[in-house]
């Protein structure tokens, strides 16, 4: 049976709050044009596949401090969680697995969802 572990309760809702951020930082990055600057449009086929860009209007300065501002919080929680105290309780051998287990915490905690009848 694989071992368990009793994560701190601020460390489970530091990795929590990681997901969250990274989860909205790719939605936006997505939602966001493809280039930061405004840029020309343009096609390449001489390389080993093809790759085409329509002309990016870049992003707005609100949308690069949204940006900014998602990626600070993410470097924060990512240093708050891989620094945190309880890793220093663990053996040096069992901190990779521990660390996996606590990435997917929240995978293990919720409900399935219930049967429709």
């Amino acid at each position: 049976m694989a071992k368990t572990y009793d994560f701190p309760s601020d460390l489970l809702a530091g990795q929590e709050e990681l997901h969250q951020v990274r989860a909205e930082l790719l939605a936006l990055l997505k939602r966001l044009p493809w280039s930061v600057e405004p840029l020309d449009g343009f096609s390449d086929d001489k390389g080993w596949r093809q790759i085409e860009r329509p002309a990016s209007p870049g992003w707005t300065p609100d949308e690069q401090a949204e940006v900014e501002k998602l990626r600070e919080r993410e470097r924060e929680l990512a240093v708050f969680v891989s620094c945190h105290r309880f890793w220093a309780e663990l053996a040096a051998e069992e901190r990779v697995t521990a660390r996996s287990l606590l990435k997917h915490a929240r995978e293990t905690t919720e409900e399935p969802p219930e049967d429709e009848a």
